[in-house]
């Protein structure tokens, strides 16, 4: 064994530095991303793309880490995770990372994909909770401000707006590893008042959170704003996760529980205090309670509408802040053991004043009320290569089924089923699954896919969603069906070249407008991408092109294309530096494009666009030293085919938009 393992150091010293891995792994997580961002509904992603740098600067030390934590990484089947842990308690603590390639399952893939996330360090004992000492000593804290500049006025600022254009964040962030992270986050969007008018404290929004791990049976304590996700989040979950991407990883709810909210998301988050409790070694169990101020609009004593952009420029949006509270309080009990996981999940919630929001037909079925509950039990078992997970969800009215069964053939094989059965009158504030649409309800499926590597260097995914709404749907005025499938080739030669095909293609039916919902016509969508990255010591390019066919059954179709070039470099001194160019062309908005770029940190940027024009950014980075690190970025859009840009009060003069962002980090 020894000997062995030697020459498994040694053949891994020649191959190409683990930075290099570092670029796929991060590749892979921005893919799926980027394709969760490709819908109407808008998806804030810092805490993932936090954690996500958080992973990368303190990985995770292979010796006395926990199928809890490995479970994080998505591309890590629940086998793979098994081998790990296997490994290390016969064989004894790894010497070397690149033992890896000794547990069973893992493939070379796999290991790049990990290799950046992880470290092997000798412990000599397993350490418990730090003590205060090393808290103050050895912890980490960060602040983090963020200042946008735009280069043109809306015609909101002429009366309406009550603040100034620009945009203002502030983060402060105290972390020691897994555990313990404390901080505050406050913001102020473009066009609201600063320390004046309703903002006299200030900014608009502020965060305060708290989060405590592993002190003994306390495996979780949060106070302030935190986020909640349990089972297959048929009754409550706070993340976007879940959803159909070109990747099985996006599929499953596997990171569950209690986390900290430090994001700038004013809506998605519970206010309170919650734990987790270990109360035998297989089980553990959660509370929480949340009592939180929200925005709406209050008609005769009644709630309206509940208002969830967190924008507050005007005086009528002004008028909308604090409207109503919420209150909430539930728990989870969840048994592990083995290759059984079981768990249930109840919440009550209620505002103090009655929803009755004006719902139009195809909403008729829609929450309404004061006093709201949801009860879940979730399960996952595995048995050999085969893993069954599962929800079933009640509420108030209606209920809801998740069901997916898992085949890891073999490494680099998987068949996957998934069979959702939404009630159209199912009521869950919280929830939020898979699906065609996020929230789990008025929507029954079968959804199959496989990804299969038959070839050295490639990869190939596939999948059909067949999908129905048992009531209408926004501008579907009848019960409907429809279609989703998606198809990927991956071929990667070397480490630092990979490039991809992926098509798309999803019917739906659709009111046909100026008909007012009485002529439904089936619509077609035909979406396909090439994107080639190649990646050469410091240097990393990439390019996309992106064709989109949209028409409806019998009228003549829309089409769009784009072609996006980036380029980044890092020097040899600490400047790293990242152009890129998009132009697009569209017939309409039902063929618009998206085009991702990199910005700023813990951010994700990808707009959409529809007409014809041309987009560009130029992002600089300055890491002054190991204390201090300045970002800024540009990008400007010009449009070919308009005078002006946006409508109402968001109305641009002229054809140009061009901003400015800044960033500055300090490290302690």
């Amino acid at each position: 064994m020894k000997l062995l393992k030697l020459g498994v150091f040694l053949s891994m010293l020649l191959m190409t530095p683990v930075l290099e891995a570092q670029n796929t792994s991060v590749s892979l997580w921005e893919e799926n991303i980027e394709q969760l961002s490709m819908d109407e509904e808008e998806k804030n992603w810092e805490d993932e793309l936090e954690e996500l740098s958080n992973r990368l600067h303190e990985p995770v030390n292979i010796n006395v880490t926990t199928k809890h934590e490995l479970e994080q990484f998505s591309f890590l089947s629940d086998i793979q995770i098994e081998n790990i842990l296997a490994y290390v308690y016969i064989h004894g603590q790894m010497q070397t990372i690149y033992e890896l390639q000794l547990v069973e399952e893992m493939d070379k893939h796999t290991i790049d994909l990990l290799l950046p996330f992880v470290c092997v360090h000798p412990v000599a004992e397993k350490k418990g909770f730090p003590r205060l000492k090393s808290l103050l000593k050895y912890g980490k804290q960060e602040v983090l401000t963020r200042l946008d500049v735009p280069f043109y006025t809306r015609k909101g600022y002429q009366k309406n707006y009550l603040g100034p254009a620009m945009y203002h964040s502030l983060r402060y962030g105290y972390r020691y590893g897994d555990y313990l992270q404390m901080g505050i986050t406050a913001e102020k969007d473009a066009g609201e008042p600063f320390f004046a008018l309703h903002n006299e404290k200030g900014y608009d929004y502020y965060s305060i959170y708290f989060l405590l791990r592993n002190l003994g049976k306390l495996k979780t304590l949060a106070l302030g704003n935190y986020r909640l996700s349990f089972g297959q989040g048929l009754v409550v979950s706070t993340d976007f996760r879940l959803g159909k991407t070109y990747s099985l990883s996006t599929v499953d709810n596997r990171n569950s529980g209690i986390r900290k909210h430090s994001s700038t998301d004013e809506y998605n988050y519970f206010r309170g205090a919650a734990a987790t409790v270990e109360v035998i070694p297989a089980l553990q169990l959660s509370g929480f309670y949340s009592h939180r101020s929200m925005d709406g609009v209050i008609e005769g004593n009644e709630i309206t509408s509940i208002y969830k952009t967190g924008l507050h420029r005007t005086e009528k949006e002004a008028d909308k802040v604090n409207a109503f509270t919420l209150q909430l309080m539930g728990g989870n009990i969840t048994y592990e053991k083995n290759n059984l996981k079981v768990g249930m999940t109840g919440i009550y919630y209620f505002f103090n004043r009655s929803y009755q929001p004006v719902l139009r037909t195809y909403a008729k079925y829609n929450l309404q009320g004061n006093y709201f509950h949801n009860v879940g039990v979730d399960y996952k078992y595995r048995w050999n290569r085969f893993t069954l997970t599962g929800e079933a969800a009640m509420g108030k009215q209606g209920y809801s089924l998740l069901n997916q069964l898992k085949y890891n053939i073999l490494t680099g094989y998987q068949l996957l089923i998934v069979h959702r059965y939404y009630s159209h009158d199912y009521w869950a504030m919280f929830a939020r699954s898979f699906g065609e649409s996020s929230a789990p309800q008025n929507e029954n499926g079968w959804y199959l896919a496989a990804e299969a590597s038959p070839l050295a260097h490639w990869k190939f995914f596939a999948s059909l969603d067949l999908f129905s709404f048992p009531w209408w749907k926004y501008r579907i005025s009848k019960p409907s069906q429809g279609v989703d499938g998606m198809f990927q080739s991956l071929y990667s030669p070397k480490r630092n070249l990979s490039m991809y095909v992926n098509y798309r293609y999803k019917r739906k039916e659709r009111d046909v407008a100026g008909t007012d919902g009485k002529v439904i016509l089936p619509t077609y969508q035909h979406r396909l991408r090439y994107r080639l990255t190649y990646s050469p010591d410091h240097l990393q390019l990439r390019t996309t092109v992106d064709y989109n066919h949209f028409h409806s059954q019998g009228q003549e179709g829309s089409q769009g294309y784009q072609f996006t070039q980036s380029c980044s470099y890092a020097f040899s001194f600490p400047i790293k530096i990242s152009v890129q160019g998009t132009y697009f062309h569209t017939d309409d908005y039902d063929s618009r494009i998206y085009a991702s770029e990199k910005g700023l940190l813990y951010t994700f940027y990808t707009p959409s666009f529809y007409g014809q024009g041309f987009r560009f950014s130029a992002c600089v980075r300055y890491d002054v030293n190991k204390v201090f690190m300045f970002l800024v970025k540009f990008g400007q859009t010009i449009y070919e085919d308009r005078e002006n840009i946006g409508s109402g009060n968001d109305l641009i003069q002229g054809n140009k938009k061009a901003d400015l962002q800044m960033q500055l980090r300090i490290k302690i």
